[in-house]
């Protein structure tokens, strides 16, 4: 009887060893597969494309309306990460970009034009570039995204109604944003004409004035 019992003992401790062996097993097997997982993890992330200070960034030629294209296209020339530049040259630049029918890349002008300029003029520069932003989305034909862009940068840019900083027609974009927004809204994007898509950052000269801006 003793050594039945001691032989069921020797069992159930066999039986126990057996799983506690199979889950060490499949303890080691989960270990090696994360430090799989981590090896092929740092690989792909040594494999971005990253900027000056490693800061990971999409290096893929993009499109007038930056959508990226196949690596080796020819693609729109991109403004350098970090570029200080002044409000004149960013009104100008911006306002030939969106004649151009270029208002991604015209919203990366008035962006790094927000970032180096001062903090007062944070709401104007960041009004810009987000109705750049609703014309980029109302060329790839997003409506919903365009409205609600559009309107943003209307209530943006309201902190400077009344004035024309660095020549910017403030009171003319609002009403032409408001505008532009309520017809995508009512009628959709097929109603809107393409010229209605190229906001002018500065107004145009009136006969008898020697030029734009305000």
């Amino acid at each position: 009887m003793a050594a039945t019992a001691s032989a069921g003992s020797r069992g159930q401790a066999g039986g126990s060893g057996g799983r506690a062996g199979r889950g060490a097993d499949r303890d080691r097997a989960g270990r090696g597969a994360d430090r799989d997982r981590d090896r092929d993890t740092a690989g792909r992330s040594a494999d971005r494309d990253r900027d000056t200070a490693g800061r990971a960034r999409n290096a893929r030629p993009r499109d007038s309306l930056g959508r990226p294209l196949a690596r080796g296209a020819a693609g729109e020339p991109v403004l350098p990460d970090g570029l200080a530049v002044t409000p004149a040259w960013a009104v100008a630049a911006a306002d030939q970009m969106l004649a151009d029918d270029r208002p991604f890349h015209a919203h990366e002008v008035l962006e790094a034009a927000w970032k180096s300029g001062p903090a007062a003029e944070r709401d104007l520069w960041q009004g810009l570039a987000q109705l750049a932003v609703g014309l980029t989305h109302a060329l790839r034909g997003n409506a919903a995204g365009a409205t609600a862009l559009l309107r943003r940068g209307a209530g943006r840019l309201a902190a400077h109604a009344g004035t024309t900083p660095h020549g910017v027609d403030v009171d003319g974009l609002i009403a032409a944003a408001g505008t532009l927004a309520a017809k995508i809204e009512r009628n959709g994007l097929a109603a809107v004409r393409p010229d209605e898509l190229r906001l002018a950052l500065r107004r145009s000269a009136a006969p008898g004035e020697t030029g734009r801006g305000g």
